[in-house]
């Protein structure tokens, strides 16, 4: 017998592993948001995933985002989403 805890697995919330970013959520987003549009600006991604009532951990980073307009693929690529 060893004094050693037991292997568990990680913890899981309905989104995935804990501690890993839920991409989908912000994928769904983007391409809810980039319906038609082939630019939208920082305070309207923001505001779109407010109602959304996205994670604290996405809004965080999508107010990190600098002001001005952007394409999907760039912030896809600056929120750590797939671009659609």
């Amino acid at each position: 017998m060893t004094d050693e805890a037991p292997v568990t697995a990680a913890p899981v919330s309905d989104a995935g592993p804990v501690g890993e970013p839920d991409t989908r959520q912000l994928d769904e987003l983007l391409d809810d948001v980039y319906r038609g549009q082939e630019r939208i600006s920082q305070a309207d991604i923001y505001r779109r995933a407010v109602a959304a009532e996205l994670p604290a951990s996405l809004l965080t980073r999508i107010a990190a985002l600098p002001q001005g307009e952007y394409a999907v693929d760039e912030a896809a690529d600056l929120l750590g989403g797939s671009a659609p």
